[in-house]
């Protein structure tokens, strides 16, 4: 099955976001997605948030990373995670 126009589009806005907020590079971390302009994984802030750890203990154990760049990052998953194109697109790559 493949993504209608609607699905595609959703991703391209959501893929715009995620370039000005995560860095993917070989050279960093063995290309491990990063806060842009840190060396601080993205898997850690969700590592921290499962843990229970409150996004102000986040920021302040990894102060390269802002307040609004961790609010992005949730805002995208959530987004991308709760809208109703994710039907569609969980079935376009199942």
């Amino acid at each position: 099955m493949q993504p209608s126009d609607s699905v595609i589009l959703f991703v391209n806005l959501l893929m715009q976001n995620i370039k000005d907020l995560i860095t993917v590079d070989p050279e960093t971390l063995g290309g491990q997605p990063v806060f842009k302009g840190t060396r601080v994984p993205i898997e850690t802030l969700f590592d921290h948030l499962e843990d229970g750890v409150s996004l102000d203990e986040f920021l302040e154990d990894f102060d390269t990373v802002s307040k609004s760049q961790a609010i992005a990052v949730m805002e995208i998953a959530s987004k991308l995670l709760s809208s109703a194109k994710i039907r569609e697109l969980y079935a376009s790559v199942a």
